[in-house]
C-alpha cells in the first residue's frame, strides 16, 4: 500500500513540476479587435480584452467573451508586450453559434503590417464543439503577436478565452 502511494506522490510531483514551468502570458497581454458588435445588448460584454480575463465561462451575456460585428475578415489579437516562444495555445468557444469559429487561423509574430494578419500561421482551427476548449501546439513559435482572423469570410469572431502558453522566463 505505501508503495503504491509513494509512486503516486513521485508521479504527481513530476506532473506538478512540469506544468508549472508552463504559464499562460496572455492574462498580462492587451487585447483588440477588428470590431465590437453593434448589438445594444451587448455592448461592452463583447470587449476584446474579456477573451484573456482568465474566465473559461462560454456564455456571452455573463461578460466574459469578446465578439466582433458581422464583416469581412473579422479578427482579434492580443499583444503580449514582448516576444515569446509559444509552446500551445487554448482557445474556448462559445456555448452557442459555435460553428462561427470554423476555419479561423491562429498567426503568432512580431508584424504589425495588417494588423498582424499577415504573421505565420500555427494552426487552422477546424472547429471547436460549443462552449468547449481545444488546444492548439505552437512547437515554439516566438512572436510578440498571436492573432485570431477568419481570413476571406463573412462572419463574426467569437473568442470565449485565448490562453498562450509558454515556458519561457520574463
Amino acid at each position: 500500500m505505501r508503495m503504491i502511494f509513494l509512486h503516486t506522490a513521485v508521479f504527481l510531483w513530476i506532473l506538478c513540476g512540469v506544468s508549472a514551468q508552463y504559464r499562460n502570458v496572455a492574462l498580462h497581454g492587451r487585447a483588440t479587435q477588428s470590431t465590437i458588435i453593434t448589438d445594444v445588448r451587448w455592448g461592452f460584454l463583447s470587449d476584446a480584452i474579456n477573451a484573456i480575463d482568465g474566465n473559461q465561462d462560454p456564455d456571452l451575456n455573463h461578460g466574459s467573451c469578446s465578439h466582433t460585428d458581422q464583416q469581412t475578415s473579422p479578427w482579434w489579437r492580443v499583444d503580449l508586450l514582448k516576444p515569446y516562444k509559444i509552446a500551445y495555445i487554448k482557445v474556448t468557444n462559445r456555448n452557442s453559434y459555435g460553428y462561427r469559429i470554423s476555419g479561423a487561423e491562429i498567426l503568432i509574430g512580431n508584424s504589425l503590417n495588417d494588423n498582424g494578419n499577415h504573421n505565420p500561421r500555427c494552426a487552422v482551427i477546424t472547429s471547436i464543439p460549443d462552449g468547449a476548449t481545444q488546444t492548439f501546439y505552437c512547437h515554439g513559435m516566438a512572436g510578440r503577436y498571436v492573432n485570431i482572423i477568419m481570413r476571406g469570410k463573412t462572419e463574426y469572431l467569437q473568442l470565449c478565452e485565448v490562453e498562450v502558453w509558454t515556458n519561457d522566463s520574463d
